[in-house]
């Protein structure tokens, strides 16, 4: 199997505070890859250190074997990666459609962007629904829609979710966990962190437990999920 991504001792700091120290971590293509870990363990900095919102200190990120650490974030988008942020961060005055066309800011071919979009709304009939709708006024499970499908319309070679369960109803975490796996059946690689550690271990082919900055545990997911560690932190066991 191809590696798509791999890290390597990377450190990556908020001022002082040493956030990441020393994580080594690979996904590899058609792979959904789970991070798991508590708040604080530094789950959302190694999705943000991998798409350039910030830089690491020491240590690697390689995207397709090429070393992309010190790369602006919009040339990292360029090269392959889409991230789907913590919070959504969707634009609330823009349409659903106009969030989706932003999605696709670097694609010149007016016919791919038409293309993407219906993929877009083939896969979430409910944003079809809405397009003309603002952002904003959508429930925050339509939000999570809009935000993986922005992220989707620059076609990426691989996704990098942050905690897309993360406040919504229980019926609505559900389809999004199905989307996911939906993805992946087509073809996408997938990084995922989620506090849901029971669903992302369901879904993914690997994981990988974070601590205070540090994996402390990886492996395939059935057996993190059967772990005695695991299930006490994280599994509710």
């Amino acid at each position: 199997m191809k590696k798509v991504l791999e890290l390597k001792n990377v450190h990556t700091y908020y001022g002082k505070i040493h956030a990441l120290k020393g994580i080594n971590l690979e996904v590899f293509e058609g792979e959904i890859v789970t991070l798991i870990g508590a708040n604080g363990a530094g789950k959302t900095t190694t999705l943000r250190t991998i798409s350039g919102m910030i830089h690491p200190k020491e240590g690697e990120v390689l995207f397709e074997g090429v070393a992309v650490q010190h790369l602006p974030a919009h040339l990292i988008v360029k090269r392959g990666i889409g991230h789907v942020p913590e919070g959504r961060r969707i634009f609330p005055r823009l349409t659903v459609e106009e969030n989706l066309e932003i999605g696709a800011y670097l694609e010149n071919d007016r016919h791919k962007v038409e293309e993407r979009k219906a993929e877009v709304f083939e896969l979430f009939p409910r944003l079809a629904e809405r397009r003309r709708q603002l952002g904003g006024t959508l429930s925050g499970g339509e939000q999570q829609m809009l935000a993986i499908g922005r992220a989707l319309m620059q076609d990426p070679r691989i996704l990098l979710m942050d905690e897309p369960s993360m406040g919504l109803a229980p019926v609505l975490v559900d389809l999004i966990f199905e989307t996911i796996a939906e993805l992946n059946k087509r073809g996408k690689t997938i990084l995922l962190v989620e506090q849901n550690a029971l669903k992302a271990l369901e879904i993914a082919h690997r994981g990988y437990v974070l601590q205070t900055g540090e994996i402390t545990l990886s492996g395939p997911a059935k057996e993190l999920a059967e772990n005695e560690e695991v299930k006490r932190a994280y599994l509710g066991g």
